[in-house]
């Protein structure tokens, strides 16, 4: 899956593969209409080609000791239909059986699809160089979402982030998201979703404009890498098990809007293409987990991401950050207010971008420079919008702060929270443009706090060994189920969410409080109802989960919303907040 928030990164990198491979390169400028779409699609274009270049190489080559082919089939889990047919193969001594069953192994052969990722709040309004507003089709996420559709990819856009009118106003105006002749779609919808309400809500919303959702793509709301969209209280184990109980009714429910969209258009409606799949992410580190998790809720698929950090033929990190996120403990990983977004952030401490903002401060030059400008969305001190994260914003703030006469201790508080906004346009791209040469740029890194338990740098057979059960690549010490761990989570969350309604406690931040809590204690009566069925994992692994889920519900059930916050902020301290 690629990001295309980032068009000037694309084209460098555009350029990079294309020369790299022998593909022609024709620069788009800033100047051409429609650049931003153009420069998606043509990377898009030139991904695809290299792809299947790659494949076609792939499946030509020998079944031999240290082949491309070979080492594709001895990655696959052992428990794969093609997987066995390779074993038998290699247990054939007749030469003719074996080269028959060779063109079949080389028949299963096939490449992924080639997704794109839009967050949709992402979706600032561009202005021409004549600096007036440019019509709405031409905004970050639109002109992203066009750039897709306009490639030849026969693959998936995963929307993430939430709603977005205009975003969704203009799929339903274009043609690649509808049926083609033969009623199946060219062009696919994925939701990236944190709990079912959200996932029924824009799937209807899109299946009432002629747009089916082919896959919901649920996401831990705290155990997870990037931006972290935190439930209230609803826990990924309950989440699931809604889907998996919902799970026909809302395809029903569904089909019947995205039917009479479809007829209204005119256009022939494909019964079987009204199908969709269940894919869960964040947090999983065992085959174990991934097995429970496939079995219990009857997903299709399990999303690894941050581990892959730690694979370098996989991902472009730096070696000093890669060295960092190996090295770091639980502590290391947290969960920021770094964002300009305004999105919590899940963090690490110790980057490069971390030192490069203390450096700036220490110069008297707070914030970064807002080259790029797809977080702009502050208009405090100025007519068009800017990045809480730039340079001009933070110094403007500053001033403000000082101006009012607050004591110290609050002034330097709030300088500090405006001092750890971060420029993530730059600092979460930075490895892929700056790696192998002399001078490294400043690196942000926002992974899953689960990767505090993977502790090796490691070879992508390593870690797809890992997810299949093959071998474990975890570092020594105790790491809690994912369950677990992501309730870990929430009541540190709840707790900070505590601490921050202190000062001004209301009737609604003490319902908040409450219902957040009476969740996470039904999440924990649930949990308790699997442990008999955790087969794969060790009796004492089971009674050390059931000792966990007691000792959080007794935090949970310290603490006390009274009428009086003083009092609340007795309770919260008494329990670690």
């Amino acid at each position: 899956m690629i990001s295309v928030v980032d068009d000037v990164l694309i084209e460098r990198m555009r350029k990079h593969h294309a020369l790299l491979n022998g593909e022609p390169f024709a620069p788009i400028s800033l100047r051409e209409h429609d650049y931003r779409a153009k420069r998606i699609t043509a990377y898009l274009n030139l991904i695809g080609r290299l792809v299947d270049r790659q494949i076609t190489k792939l499946k030509s080559s020998p079944f031999e000791k240290g082949s491309e082919i070979v080492r594709y089939f001895e990655m696959l889990p052992d428990f794969s239909p093609v997987k066995e047919l390779y074993n038998r193969m290699l247990q054939t001594a007749d030469a003719g059986k074996r080269s028959a069953m060779e063109d079949e192994l080389r028949s299963h052969v096939f490449a992924g699809d080639i997704d794109v990722n839009v967050m949709t709040k992402v979706d600032k309004t561009n202005a021409g160089r004549d600096r007036k507003p440019l019509p709405p089709e031409f905004s970050d996420a639109v002109a992203a979402m066009r750039g897709f559709v306009g490639s030849e990819l026969n693959s998936s856009v995963v929307l993430s982030a939430g709603l977005n009118m205009r975003l969704f106003g203009y799929m339903e105006k274009s043609a690649g998201f509808l049926p083609g002749s033969d009623g199946r779609l060219n062009k696919k919808v994925i939701l990236k979703v944190s709990d079912f309400r959200s996932a029924s809500i824009q799937a209807k919303m899109l299946a009432k404009k002629g747009i089916w959702c082919s896959e919901f793509r649920v996401e831990s709301g705290l155990n997870c890498g990037g931006h972290a969209f935190a439930t209230d209280g609803y826990l990924l184990g309950p989440i699931m098990e809604e889907f998996k109980l919902k799970r026909e009714s809302l395809r029903e429910e569904l089909s019947d809007l995205y039917s009479a969209a479809l007829r209204e258009k005119g256009i022939r409606i494909n019964e079987e293409a009204m199908e969709y799949i269940i894919t869960v992410q964040g947090g999983i580190g065992t085959a174990a987990e991934d097995a429970f998790l496939r079995e219990r809720y009857g997903v299709e698929g399990t999303g690894w991401g941050s581990p892959f950090l730690l694979v370098p033929e996989v991902t472009n990190v730096d070696d000093g950050t890669r060295d960092l996120l190996a090295s770091s403990g639980r502590e290391s990983f947290y969960l920021s207010d770094a964002s300009p977004l305004g999105i919590s952030l899940n963090n690490l401490r110790n980057t490069s971008s971390e030192r490069q903002i203390r450096e700036r401060v220490e110069a008297g030059k707070p914030g970064s420079p807002c080259t790029k400008k797809y977080l702009v969305s502050n208009t405090e001190f100025t007519k068009d919008p800017i990045c809480t994260a730039s340079n001009e914003y933070q110094t403007l703030k500053i001033a403000e702060l000082k101006s009012l006469g607050m004591p110290p201790a609050e002034l330097e508080e709030k300088i500090g929270k405006v001092l750890e906004k971060e420029c993530l346009c730059e600092g979460l791209s930075a490895t892929a443009p700056s790696r192998g040469k002399s001078k490294e740029r400043a690196v942000a890194a926002c992974p899953g706090p689960n990767l505090a338990y993977f502790s090796k740098i490691a070879s992508l057979e390593e870690m797809v060994g890992h997810i299949y059960g093959r071998l474990d690549i975890l570092g020594a010490g105790h790491r809690p189920n994912m369950f677990i761990q992501e309730l870990g989570l929430y009541v540190e969350y709840l707790k900070k969410e505590v601490r921050k309604r202190l000062d001004s406690l209301t009737a609604k931040d003490r319902k908040y409080i409450e219902d957040f809590a009476a969740n996470l204690k039904e999440g924990i009566a649930y949990y308790k109802s699997l442990i008999p069925g955790l087969v794969n994992e060790t009796e004492r692994y089971r009674d050390e989960m059931l000792g966990e889920l007691m000792g959080f519900m007794e935090e949970l059930s310290a603490i006390i919303v009274p009428v009086q916050a003083n009092v609340l902020l007795t309770v919260a301290n008494t329990n670690g907040g």
